[in-house]
């Protein structure tokens, strides 16, 4: 069953708390630590894109359409759609000879306040290219165009852009491929649900892919690198993937997903850390990994500082004063491979 990871206190009262659970794994398919239910099939949602992104790489398609990190890196973002996610999503488009109306993940508005407020204040028209996931969806046409596949159904999933991105999660989760469920994504393509613990382990492997075959290990190291080297384009402004990413200054690389889930690399250590918040609040995630990361002594005093409204974060009111806190009450000592 799941844990309480999370109280959410108000003056002296625990108000709320967040169940969920954690899998901490290697590379070789050890887990290390287990917490609550890890065993649990879980949609890995936007967790997903890093591992999304490896057949724009392998296709050869991020060559061909000379993407750098930041091209690379915005494939595996949420974003916020500020002015630099857009700007670059729009590049992309325009390499592959494509308009924003050929993307198929739909509409919302900018993510960021400030940004929905220059495009409001500019007067111009909420498109597809303010989607969060725009980067993804750009360089899954590309890898289409690369490979003279179709483009108008590059989402759904029986077409080979998707039937390629099945392969690579199920090869790095040790799921075989009809045993990966799949569900619809808040932006069109197929989401998959694996074990939390499997969806650890393709993180473990990201970090520490030297033990796959070296296109595989290459694309890998592309990847994760351009996230680090480029942490802005995976989230944005006052987003925890761009600032835990800045400040781990190339030591990890880690992926919000919808629903309160969180994944993180640790190259040095050769793990992956998978996190399902049970109630789906994502609020949660971010106090949930800074914790798992101090308890395993992987953070430097210097590093729990600068993250540490991450760690703790605070509850504000209309006032903006604190009128509570959000506190890991959780504990991964208990190893299940020893």
């Amino acid at each position: 069953m799941s844990v309480v990871l999370v109280n959410v206190e108000r003056g002296p009262l625990v108000e709320s708390k967040h169940r969920g659970s954690i899998a901490i794994v290697n590379a070789k398919g050890e887990m290390i630590a287990g917490v609550g239910d890890f065993e649990n099939v879980i949609f890995a949602r936007s967790s997903m894109k890093p591992l999304q992104t490896l057949p724009i790489v392998e296709t050869g398609a991020a060559d061909h359409f000379q993407f750098d990190d930041g091209d690379l890196s915005l494939c595996c973002a949420s974003h916020n759609g500020e002015r630099q996610h857009t700007d670059r999503a729009a590049s992309i488009l325009s390499r592959l000879g494509l308009e924003v109306s050929h993307l198929q993940c739909g509409t919302h508005p900018p993510r960021f306040q400030a940004a929905f407020e220059e495009v409001i204040k500019e007067g111009k028209e909420i498109t597809p290219i303010y989607n969060n996931c725009s980067g993804k969806h750009s360089g899954m046409l590309a890898t289409a165009i690369h490979m003279n596949e179709s483009i108008e159904d590059y989402y759904k999933v029986e077409h080979p852009v998707q039937q390629r991105i099945l392969s690579v999660i199920s090869e790095l989760t040790d799921i075989p491929v009809n045993d990966i469920q799949i569900g619809i994504d808040g932006c069109g393509v197929p989401v998959h649900g694996v074990p939390l613990k499997n969806l650890a382990l393709s993180f473990a492997r990201m970090a520490d892919p030297s033990e796959l075959d070296e296109t595989r290990r290459q694309s890998i190291e592309r990847v994760t690198k351009a996230m680090m080297n480029a942490p802005e384009m995976v989230g944005g402004t006052s987003r925890f993937c761009t600032d835990f990413m800045k400040h781990m200054g190339g030591r990890m690389f880690g992926k919000v997903g919808a629903e309160g889930v969180y994944c993180v690399g640790v190259p040095e250590a050769g793990l992956g850390i998978a996190v399902k918040i049970e109630d789906g609040n994502s609020r949660a995630t971010n106090a949930v990994v800074m914790e798992i990361l101090d308890q395993l002594e992987l953070l430097s005093e210097q590093e729990k500082k600068d993250l540490a409204n991450y760690h703790f974060p605070e509850l504000l009111n209309a006032r903006k004063e604190k009128i509570g806190t959000l506190q890991p009450v959780f504990s991964i000592r208990q190893t299940v491979n020893k």
